[in-house]
């Protein structure tokens, strides 16, 4: 990486990266090419080091540091010194955070999820229909917006949400992501059975609107899901479905890999960003550290969930172009238009290795600059 230093990034304790490839990165100290040499292996130490320092990957999969504390206990990570003034604020937060406002707010979520399970299966009992349509996108916008309130989402939503006969892709921060895009409009979620409290809900939902649950032994099938993900996009009466092809929660400052297999369909894709402001409260769930329900009673108990929602113009796969470069390219607009890293590393090393087949690529791309094509390892 090549660094750019200005007294502007200096002041504000950021050094700018200009990404350049592998070959070139190591092709600067050694003068233009030749055979192995000594001096080689400073670059391998110097990323070393650098991933020590800041890692560009791991970082993604725990919460933003901020740059001041927003009298969240769990945000004081950097804190060393508390003035009396300042823990007097933080004692009337935690009076009217945990005194007022979870109370009324689980409250809210409570009635919101009971009038979801009682109204879609009242819904779910009428013949299919225009009207069963209109009521069930009714009560599900309804329910969801009374779901929204008990986070006290301040929510901006910019241009027009997506069509039927289409797929929604967005980038995933929290499970709240959901709430935050169906309370704007509805869609058909996709996700694995449950069995319990959740495998009730879904078997509730989807008597009303057309969700795709797929059984645990199914969802290894990619045919299966690729086919009924495309009979239901062929429906034109049919929701969009809504999909986060990152696979993984990230922390809301980057877009990590797409999985190409909602891009294999042959069908308009719909791009989301969303973008949350950590200051009044951080969105993203950390799974491996966090139950579910510990992850809502810390969203009930911040000050609020604000975000911004872009709905971007609908993508199409032009012609020569495969599933991973569609993906790639709906993934970089997704990271511009809402100010985030766009990173190609994929979102599954949050809980596997590295595989081998990405360091043999490293090997190859370090033996091609410095011996040619010829050198191989």
């Amino acid at each position: 990486m090549k660094l750019i230093c200005s007294p502007l990034c200096l002041s504000g304790g950021i050094i700018a990266k200009e990404p350049v490839s592998l070959e070139q990165e190591i092709q600067e100290p050694r003068g233009g090419g030749g055979e192995f040499d000594m001096s080689d292996i400073l670059y391998f130490c110097r990323r070393g080091v650098e991933s020590i320092v800041d890692d560009e990957v791991t970082k993604r999969f725990t919460a933003e540091e901020l740059e001041s504390w927003n009298l969240l206990t769990r945000s004081n990570y950097n804190l060393h010194h508390i003035s009396a003034r300042l823990t007097v604020l933080w004692g009337l937060g935690v009076l009217i955070r945990y005194g007022f406002l979870l109370p009324l707010r689980v409250t809210l979520a409570v009635t919101g999820v009971g009038l979801l399970v009682v109204l879609t299966s009242i819904v779910g009992w009428l013949p299919n229909s225009r009207m069963k349509k209109y009521l069930s996108e009714k009560v599900n916008l309804m329910c969801y917006r009374i779901c929204v309130r008990a986070l006290t989402a301040i929510i901006t939503y910019h241009d027009r949400y997506p069509k039927n006969g289409g797929i929604c892709v967005a980038n995933h921060t929290s499970p709240i992501d959901v709430l935050i895009l169906a309370s704007d409009g509805c869609y058909s979620m996709v996700g694995q059975a449950h069995g319990g409290l959740m495998g009730f809900i879904q078997k509730t939902l989807v008597k009303a609107c057309p969700h795709i649950w797929f059984e645990r032994s199914e969802v290894k099938d990619r045919h299966l899901v690729a086919k009924r993900l495309s009979d239901h996009v062929a429906d034109k009466t049919k929701l969009p479905i809504l999909i986060f092809p990152e696979g993984t929660c990230i922390n809301n400052t980057s877009v990590m890999m797409f999985k190409k297999g909602s891009f294999e369909i042959d069908c308009t894709i719909y791009p989301v960003a969303i973008k949350y402001d950590p200051r009044f409260g951080n969105a993203f769930w950390n799974s491996s550290k966090f139950r579910m329900v510990t992850y809502l009673l810390h969203m009930m108990s911040s000050w609020a969930v604000v975000c911004s929602v872009w709905y971007l113009p609908p993508m199409k796969r032009e012609e020569g172009e495969d599933a991973v470069q569609f993906a790639n390219r709906v993934k970089s607009a997704i990271a511009r238009k809402g100010g985030l890293v766009d990173l190609l590393w994929d979102g599954g090393l949050k809980r596997s290795k590295v595989k081998e087949v990405f360091k043999e690529e490293q090997q190859k791309l370090y033996s091609k600059g410095v011996g040619g094509n010829s050198c191989v390892w």
